[in-house]
């Protein structure tokens, strides 16, 4: 049997996986493919990390690890789904959920002072942030919109807000003590050790990272962002909303950028609540109410506090002296300081800029918005976009090109700000880059309380990137950006490494270029409005940023694309989209029994890991699949088959029966192989003849509550139940 890996994850895509992964591997096992899931969900990788604290029968096995090492074997084939990129507030909330449900884990230490503490803080740094991701990663990303998702959003293009050219709207950036301007680069001579060393202004040395491994012509970067900086912006950029009558927002990812991100957040709700922490910011501090956990989880302890009304009114009376806050929920109050990991840049200001420069307000209305993003690095590509709507208009998905990615995140690269080499820093003095020989290959000087952070960029990633990007060049015959500024520390070293490699392939006929991210923003713009295609070449945050962006506006969605990361050791890993939206999708489930979660990710990675099957293994049936699902996936869009907006129509439920419908009458009428088609046509023909019933048995459930026994770590049972309501449907699969 061939072999597929199905992730386990969290939220909305893995309620999906409960009723797509049974169709999948019924119609698979006809083809000799087997699946096997891993739990790579948020309560899974916590749970691993307890083994000794658990019975026998709760403990599983590492997945994750796992996985990272299958991801180095050629035959490596891994499809997965979005998981939970976990902040604190989230980390905290499924530790909870676990212990209600009987597994003893800890407690995530607030200030771990004890060696069992730092232990038990260790182990949970593993889960935090974006984890899943370095592990899994082992290859370079080619990220696009499919040919079928693009027809579709032509034919049926989404609703996009209206731009004035009056609109206030506006990103506001540090551009000077930032990380962008304080950066520093070099690459290295040869294989080496470095150690990264706080020199406090006695002279002290506090080793913050002892063994830093480096291979020959690996980029390494450090920066920081001062603190004194950064609040002095803030609060100017607090005073701008409130001036201007804009509502004040801010773009972080606390997720993926597990240290830095947080921390900066924390200054955001610190700024903004200026009054309220200089007179109560002892008392949240003593009952371990953090401003870097957010408004709503200093909002849940005030309760505990013997003068927690009293700060709790100094809150509502800062909100209502300060500027109008952009609002996660405005019907709920939850403004975007209530969680870091509620408004995440990479799919808030696509969302923005789709919606005409607009954001909710506390009225629930739609208002101009001052776009807070500190960090000045990759700030201009969205003021680029705004400036180009407020010039030009909105853009029109009937007729727009498209900007596909080329990513470079192989073995780490690029981890800004989400691992064991950012530190906020204790005291002042000066972070020296060490190496084995005992000398500085970078230093800076900074004050207590500055985020420093360094990361690395390995070269054989790098010409991969290089490799890929000529590839997809070539057979798309696009013109491709790599989107680096000459200007900027890191992006200069990259820039040299580029026009090194580019002449070790054929780039004779092609359109490469090289332009700074603000630029290349502005041309990819001009371009798509022309209806031409250009693909972005960039490195690992603008990968993330730009497979939001570009895919929001053209499709409507970042969930619907094509994910493939073809692994440097020769197998494939097949991303399914986004999975921003997913709790909202949990939550109407729980309440309605509706997911309204698009499962279009999912097929598309399907397909493509079948293809890759196929040509790794010999295995012509997986070709056969892979081409009827493609089908199949046409026909399903064309029908319009994906989940409704409101109860009544079919959710994913649904649209898991018509892909399963149109898949067995593609495998049915082809001719490539009559074993298929004969083993698949009494299905075809019973699922149509069903096709009314099945359907009212997947609407009958809708509009009342439901049971999964926990958000985080549902009960397979019951959530099994739940998404496989239809009797008729499982047994025709049964059948086969």
């Amino acid at each position: 049997m061939s072999k597929i890996i199905y992730t386990h994850t969290d939220e909305a895509p893995l309620l999906a996986t409960y009723s797509l992964l049974p169709l999948i591997e019924a119609y698979a096992g006809k083809a000799g493919v087997e699946f096997e899931t891993r739990d790579i969900s948020l309560a899974g990788r916590i749970l691993a990390q307890f083994p000794e604290r658990l019975r026998a029968e709760q403990r599983i096995g590492d997945a994750l690890s796992e996985l990272g090492e299958l991801a180095n074997d050629p035959s490596a084939n891994i499809i997965k789904l979005p998981n939970i990129s976990a902040s604190v507030p989230q980390l905290k909330a499924a530790i909870a959920e676990l212990q209600q449900q009987g597994y003893d884990v800890p407690n995530l230490p607030e200030d771990p002072q004890t060696e069992d503490e730092k232990d038990i803080a260790a182990r949970y740094d593993k889960v935090k942030g974006s984890a899943v991701n370095p592990v899994l990663r082992q290859g370079n990303s080619d990220r696009r919109a499919p040919g079928a998702v693009k027809a579709y959003a032509k034919a049926h293009p989404h609703r996009m807000g209206d731009w004035s050219a009056d609109s206030k709207t506006r990103v506001a950036t540090m551009g000077a003590n930032d990380f962008r301007s304080n950066e520093k680069s070099f690459i290295s001579p040869a294989a080496d050790v470095l150690r990264i060393e706080l020199v406090d202004a006695d002279g002290d040395v506090t080793v913050l990272k002892e063994k830093l491994p480096v291979l020959e012509g690996e980029v390494i970067d450090a920066t920081f962002m001062s603190a004194k900086a950064l609040d002095a912006f803030l609060a100017e950029t607090v005073q701008q909303a409130k001036d201007e009558g804009i509502l004040f927002s801010a773009h972080l990812k606390a997720t993926m950028m597990k240290v830095s991100d947080p921390i900066i957040f924390g200054h955001v709700v610190k700024t903004f609540f200026a009054p309220v922490f200089a007179q109560f910011g002892e008392d949240l501090a003593a009952a371990g109410l953090s401003a870097n956990d957010g408004l709503g989880a200093i909002y849940a302890g005030l309760g505990a506090l013997d003068n927690g009304a009293e700060i709790a009114a100094a809150f509502e009376k800062a909100i209502a002296d300060g500027p109008s806050l952009a609002m996660v929920n405005s019907d709920k109050g939850i403004t975007g300081l209530h969680v870091p990991s509620d408004i995440i840049i990479d799919a808030s200001m696509p969302a923005m800029i789709r919606g005409g420069g607009h954001m909710w307000g506390p009225d629930g209305e739609e208002a101009d918005a001052l776009a807070v993003i500190p960090d000045s690095s990759y700030a201009g590509v969205y003021q680029a976009a705004i400036d180009d709507c407020r010039l030009n208009g909105k853009l029109d998905p009937a007729t727009m090109g498209t900007v596909p990615n080329v990513g470079l995140m192989a073995q780490k690269a690029e981890e800004y700000g989400s691992h064991d080499k950012t530190f906020e820093i204790p005291v002042s003095g000066t972070v020296r880059v060490v190496n084995s020989a005992g000398e500085v290959v970078l230093e800076h000087a900074v004050e207590s309380g500055d985020i420093w952070r360094a990361c690395q960029t390995k070269d054989a990633p790098i010409r991969d990137w290089v490799k890929l990007a000529v590839t997809r060049a070539r057979l798309s015959n696009t013109p491709a950006i790599f989107w680096l500024d000459e200007t900027r520390a890191h992006d200069a070293n990259l820039i040299a490494k580029v026009r090194q490699y580019l002449p070790e392939h054929d780039t004779d006929g092609l359109d490469i270029r090289i332009m700074a991210p603000a630029e290349a923003t502005t041309l990819s713009f001009e371009r798509i409005r022309r209806g031409e295609d250009t693909i972005s070449v960039t490195g690992n945050v603008l990968r993330d940023y730009n497979t939001d962006l570009f895919p929001i506006l053209e499709v409507g969605t970042s969930a619907k694309m094509l994910s493939v990361v073809p692994l440097m050791a020769g197998g494939g890993l097949f991303e399914t989209g986004a999975g921003g939206s997913a709790p909202k999708h949990v939550q109407q489930l729980v309440e309605e029994d509706y997911l309204r979660w698009d499962s279009l990710g999912e097929f598309f990675a399907l397909a493509a890991s079948f293809e890759h099957l196929a040509q790794t293994t010999g295995n012509a049936k997986a070709k056969v699949l892979a081409d009827t699902l493609d089908a199949a996936t046409a026909a399903f869009l064309e029908n319009d088959r994906s989940p409704g907006r409101k109860l009544g129509t079919i959710d994913n439920r649904g649209s898991h029966f018509y892909l399963g419908l149109y898949w067995a009458q593609e495998l049915a009428k082809q001719t490539d192989d009559a074993e298929l088609s004969a083993a698949f046509t009494p299905l075809a023909e019973k699922l149509s003849a069903e096709e009314e019933t099945i359907v009212g048995e997947l609407i009958a459930v809708q509009g009342r509550p439901v049971d999964i026994g926990g958000y985080y770590r549902p009960d397979d049972a019951k959530a099994s139940a739940v998404m496989r309501p239809s009797a008729t449907l499982n047994a025709a699969l049964a059948s086969l």
